[in-house]
């Protein structure tokens, strides 16, 4: 191939990469958004969800430049965030898993013909065949499957690490229904389903519609950079040519987003301020929801850099549970001598009581009932004992 041809080829590409990096710019946003409102201004937003599929590179396409970066995501909570039922290690572990409440008994069994999920009044007794599991079960999974009607259905019941056994499903305790079937399940909307989907699988709507056969479990690269194939096309052209790496820019980096947009992008699926406000979600329970608790710290409010979702969690490595490993983090912004001066730099003023794992104090753990564990709270702040939790 003559030299000729190969600039020829690099410029068809990066012309390519240029449109789709056009698709993708977003615009600095000045204030804390919605989910709806990204959605419908940004060319690219997690769960955004109209890319033709040509569009997407097969997931293990990443690999061969990214082998690093691969090799620890593919271990993280995200890429594991929802797998179909046979796949399930805790199903697995936990072959036989019961739970009752009143006339009614739950049970989920697990065998080489895969997992049924079981309800009876001692009366009528009612089984269908479990499909996805949502969670990783590091503090529990939900599952879902479908009826004769072909749409989905959740799963009264959900497993918890915590009681190694079943338990409603949060926000889902029916302790008087009238009968088997209501006591089994909740009928899931399409709009619910494509909204669940999203958030733990990649790729996961076509057309408008739930693509089971096309979509790929957890949330892999193309969740959060967006669909791959022009960034593929070009680091093979260039590649081809010779020529210097031209493909970054055909692709999306959250990374590059200014602090509001960066913290909104994960509260896309975590729950962002506004979502938690317009859901009108109160008390403990939305403390699972991060990027609203950090927005709500008073030192969010002039949106620094050094203290967005992360600038503390890298998404492509498991999340790191050690108090310790966050120090250096809140001395970016906190001095960490007492008497003296803040400066621009270092406004935050020394911490009196200690000089080391700074979470383990001021992003106190919160037990959340529904779950049966604690959360951490990213509402940072001076937890004062026996304060009530605020919203």
């Amino acid at each position: 191939m003559g030299s000729n041809h190969r600039i020829s080829l690099v410029r068809v590409f990066l012309a390519a990469a240029c449109g789709f990096l056009l698709l993708l710019a977003s615009p600095p946003a000045h204030a804390q958004l919605s989910t709806d409102e990204h959605l419908s201004a940004e060319p690219f937003w997690p769960t955004k969800a109209d890319f033709p599929r040509d569009q997407y590179v097969p997931t293990g396409s990443c690999e061969s430049c990214h082998s690093k970066i691969w090799a620890t995501q593919k271990t993280t909570s995200m890429a594991n965030a929802a797998e179909p039922v046979n796949q399930s290690g805790i199903l697995h572990t936990h072959a036989k898993v019961n739970f009752s409440v009143g006339r009614f008994h739950y049970e989920v069994k697990t065998d080489a013909n895969g997992s049924r999920y079981v309800v009876t009044d001692g009366q009528q007794t009612l089984t269908y065949s479990l499909a996805w599991a949502f969670g990783i079960g590091r503090v529990g999974q939900s599952y879902l499957f479908k009826k004769e009607d072909g749409d989905f259905y959740e799963a009264r019941v959900s497993f918890f690490e915590p009681l190694k056994a079943l338990d409603f499903t949060p926000g889902r305790a029916l302790n008087s229904p009238k009968n088997t079937d209501e006591a089994m399940d909740r009928k899931i909307p399409p709009a619910e389903t494509k909204k669940c989907f999203s958030c733990h699988t990649t790729a996961a709507i076509f057309n408008g519609l739930l693509d089971e056969k096309n979509l790929t479990p957890g949330v892999r690269c193309q969740a959060c950079h967006g669909p791959g194939a022009t960034h593929a096309s070009a680091m093979q052209a260039a590649q081809l040519a010779g020529v210097a790496d031209v493909g970054a820019s055909s692709i999306f980096n959250p990374d590059k987003l200014p602090p509001a947009d960066s913290v909104d992008f994960c509260g896309a699926c975590h729950g962002t301020f506004w979502d938690v406000k317009l859901s009108k979600i109160t008390g403990v329970s939305n403390v699972r929801s991060q990027p609203y608790r950090l927005e709500s710290s008073k030192c969010w409010e002039k949106a620094d850099a050094r203290l967005t979702c992360i600038a503390c969690h890298d998404p492509h490595l498991a999340l790191d549970t050690e108090d310790a490993s966050y120090d250096h983090v809140c001395l970016s912004c906190h001095i960490n001598v007492l008497g003296a001066t803040a400066t621009a730099d270092h406004p935050g003023a020394a911490c009196p009581v200690a000089t080391k794992n700074c979470t383990s104090c001021h992003m106190p753990k919160v037990f959340v009932p529904e779950m049966h564990a604690d959360f951490t709270d990213h509402r940072i702040r001076i937890a004062r004992k026996d304060q009530a939790y605020p919203d």
